[in-house]
């Protein structure tokens, strides 16, 4: 199992702290989340069914023609690689390990590529996967760039996939409007910005007889009953869109600002996240932690080079609390 953010559990048994005393910023996961809405017995009680309104939600959501709900885009992830046979796969590195890592274990040929990379290798690929904005470095890639790659790929019935997991924030970015193109494939996630992570939900965008090809592979009632209502109400909530992206957006840039005041200014990210490369990125990760306050290290990889990624302090408490930590790292090592 590759390692993720969030593993509070394990992190707090190593230092000693109960979890409920961890400041946990390992994810990009936003801290607000929605509120749950009442749910009937009934949802409970029967099989999940797929004309109660969750997929008109979700077309109108992310202004998708075609969509298929999943549990989480991690289940579509590890499902694409079954639907081709064994060929070459670029990825747009660094990113989410788990696609690289799918497309390998299925017996493909992958080649983890730079951003100034794909133009040189992408006539020798059968698929190439993006995750835009990217995590966790933040690049955010052009509609009209992908569109360009995804013609190049499809005219040898090769696929772009673009994995829109933090997309929430700039819809005007999206492709979603684009995936009745065949061999374009987006998935969306759905606990990120609503920060609901634990209920597993996501959906596939692409064209339909694709979309019923996948929905053969992963079976019936994939996505239960209970969250198939949370996700509808959610996903209807045009007024809390709205406050939650101007809420992330502004801590996003606050937490900037907070890094750059204390000598480390992120190199990239996106309103859930910030991500900075350091030579110190171990020392400081190590800090934190023996401090309650948990962020995501990446070391030992070349293309990282060292990095850290940062999530959202929820309330001005874990705002002051990861800037204490900060001052103090940088007074002891001054």
């Amino acid at each position: 199992m590759l390692e993720h953010g969030g593993r509070l559990r394990e992190v707090a048994a190593k230092y000693g702290i109960e979890p409920a005393q961890w400041l946990d910023l390992s994810s990009g996961i936003s801290p607000w989340s929605w509120p749950i809405p009442p749910i009937p017995e009934s949802a409970w009680a029967r099989l999940p069914e797929t004309d109660d309104g969750l997929e008109s939600a979700a077309r109108l959501y992310y202004g998708a023609a075609h969509l298929l709900a999943v549990a989480g885009s991690q289940a579509a992830i590890q499902a694409l690689p079954r639907l081709r046979q064994a060929g070459k796969v670029g990825v747009l590195s660094p990113c989410y390990a788990e696609h690289a890592e799918a497309w390998r274990s299925n017996g493909f040929l992958v080649r983890e590529v730079l951003e100034h990379e794909v133009e040189r290798f992408i006539d020798t690929l059968d698929v190439l996967v993006v995750v835009n904005p990217n995590n966790p470095t933040g690049l955010s890639l052009t509609p009209e760039r992908l569109l360009e790659w995804h013609t190049r790929l499809a005219q040898r019935g090769g696929w772009l996939v673009v994995d829109e997991a933090f997309m929430d924030n700039t819809p005007h970015l999206s492709l979603a409007a684009e995936t009745q193109r065949p061999g374009l494939i987006v998935l969306r996630s759905f606990g990120k910005f609503f920060g609901l992570a634990g209920v597993r939900l996501g959906f596939v965008l692409a064209e339909s007889r694709f979309l019923k090809v996948l929905a053969r592979q992963i079976g019936p009632w994939s996505v239960s009953g209970p969250t198939r209502i949370l996700g509808q109400a959610c996903l209807d909530d045009a007024q809390g869109h709205h406050e939650q992206r101007v809420r992330t957006q502004a801590a996003s840039e606050r937490l900037v600002a907070l890094l750059t005041r204390y000598g480390f200014a992120p190199q990239g990210g996106c309103a859930l996240f910030q991500w900075l490369v350091t030579s110190r990125a171990v020392e400081l990760h190590e800090f934190c932690a023996r401090r309650g306050i948990l962020l995501r290290i990446f070391v030992n990889n070349a293309a990282h080079n060292n990095s850290l990624r940062l999530g959202l302090p929820r309330d001005e408490a874990d705002w002051q609390r990861l800037e204490r930590a900060l001052s103090e790292f940088s007074q002891e090592r001054t």
